[in-house]
């Protein structure tokens, strides 16, 4: 029984975020969404977009960047972000680079939640 108790707690331990990974997630989310504000009007179309949710992996190495997305067609925008992903990337090491050692490599998705959220609120009224 012992030992399944330590499995539990190691299985449960690499689960959890470390403090490490949270302060980089919010970092990376801050400097993105100044990012997406200064450059969206220029490359978007005016789209609105707002980094929701940025969760790194515990070597740092990749960073999964949740986008939602206001405005037009929110699919060719993400192609056209997913496109700039090297320029993003740019410009986000050149405000952090005295905080991390490298600059992770980003991946982005739409953030689907407030879509799910309404979905939910739309089957509760009925």
């Amino acid at each position: 029984m012992l030992v399944y108790n330590r499995y539990i707690c190691r299985k449960f331990v690499s689960d959890m975020e470390t403090n490490r990974q949270k302060k980089i997630n919010k970092l990376l989310q801050k400097d993105l969404g100044e990012i997406f504000q200064r450059e969206a009007p220029n490359l978007f179309r005016r789209a609105m977009i707002t980094v929701t949710q940025v969760r790194v992996t515990p070597d740092l190495a990749l960073a999964k960047v949740y986008l939602s997305i206001f405005g037009t067609d929110a699919e060719e925008i993400l192609t056209k972000v997913k496109s700039n992903t090297g320029e993003i990337r740019k410009q986000l090491g050149m405000r952090i680079k005295n905080q991390l050692r490298q600059v992770p490599q980003l991946q982005f998705f739409i953030d689907d939640s407030l879509d799910y959220i309404e979905n939910i609120e739309k089957l509760l009224k009925e």
